[in-house]
């Protein structure tokens, strides 16, 4: 028994996926194309698109939020789980990655799920506020560029119903957020980032060791 969460070794690493990962192959083969990236660190881990899944269909999420697509990982895991009505609204600002998570949404038969806005985010986001979307989408997902988070967050939980969940990816920096030596930009907007949300009365809140660290957020 143990009273803190287990390190992953390699070995352990594979031995959980072995028994647990069901990655359907449109998302195994955008993660072996991104895997051929310069950039290939921005994807997220395939148990976390999982778990991801997961949630989504805990909540009978229908309308969701993406702020940061990259190659489409995780929107693609999301409108996989997703069912027939729901919808993506997914924010990015690169024709160049987007395109890749084109392709394999319309592989995947879930490009009509995803509602893709090349625009800044938080333009995209205060569109959707003053269109009267708040208080309407049920799931949310962030991971973009970190000095941004505080205000996507806050975007966010406008946007998200009461009981709708957000989750914010890597607040864990690789442990740089413990370490007071890293004080470039990122590092400490990840740092005020989770003591803001640990102050955060109007969520219920989880940060958990999956992929570079993931925080749950449910609002009250």
């Amino acid at each position: 028994m143990s009273n803190r969460s287990i390190s992953l070794t390699d070995s352990l690493y594979r031995y959980m996926n072995e028994v647990s990962l069901r990655e359907p192959p449109a998302l195994l083969a955008l993660r072996e194309e991104t895997a051929g990236l310069t950039q290939r660190s921005m994807q997220i881990a395939p148990e976390q698109g999982q778990f991801m899944a997961l949630l989504v269909r805990l909540i009978g999420a229908r309308q969701c939020l993406e702020v940061g697509v990259f190659t489409g990982y995780s929107s693609l895991a999301t409108a996989l789980a997703l069912p027939a009505d729901g919808r993506i609204v997914a924010c990015d600002v690169s024709e160049e990655w987007t395109a890749i998570a084109r392709r394999y949404w319309e592989r995947a038969g879930v490009a009509h799920k995803i509602d893709l806005r090349l625009a800044p985010a938080l333009q995209t986001l205060d569109a959707l506020l003053a269109a009267g979307r708040g208080d309407t989408f049920d799931f949310a997902f962030i991971d973009a560029d970190k000095t941004g988070y505080l205000s996507y967050y806050e975007r966010a939980l406008q946007l998200l119903r009461a009981g709708g969940v957000v989750l914010i990816d890597n607040t864990l920096w690789s442990g740089r957020v413990a370490d007071p030596e890293f004080v470039d930009a990122d590092t400490v907007a990840l740092r005020q980032f989770n003591e803001v949300l640990h102050r955060d009365e109007r969520v219920d809140l989880s940060l958990l060791p999956v992929g570079d660290g993931l925080t749950l957020a449910r609002k009250r």
